[in-house]
């Protein structure tokens, strides 16, 4: 077997009105059309797609609360670190720098899906 690419990752949501205001007013991302009839949406990330699907159940599932890098989570390059802080900032959003010390700061979605951030 040989990988090629990596094509997407699904993220389980269970408001999609909250989830679009953050992916797409807060962190900005390009929603693509999708044809599939459950409820979701898709996002263009450069070559990677992020997908969006309503759950009636999000079962938590961090492991280490002191250091939200440490749990799993989906990581996005930014131009700006400290623009991007401050737009988590403006809509109060929970986040954490890293704890490395290097440029990067982890964010949580409404369900608490945690995002890197890094420059």
């Amino acid at each position: 077997m040989q990988i090629t690419q990596a094509l997407h990752a699904a993220i389980l949501v269970s408001n999609l009105e909250k989830s679009e205001e953050f992916y797409s007013s807060i962190l900005g991302l390009s929603k693509i059309d999708r044809q599939l009839k459950f409820s979701g949406i898709w996002y263009q990330v450069g070559n990677f797609q992020i997908h969006l699907i309503v759950a009636a159940t999000i079962i938590p599932d961090t492991a280490d609360n002191d250091k939200w890098g440490r749990n799993r989570h989906l990581a996005f390059s930014v131009a700006n670190l400290a623009a991007a802080r401050e737009q988590l900032i403006a809509h109060n959003c929970p986040f954490q720098m890293s704890a490395s010390g290097r440029s990067a700061l982890f964010t949580q979605d409404p369900d608490g899906n945690i995002i890197e951030l890094s420059e």
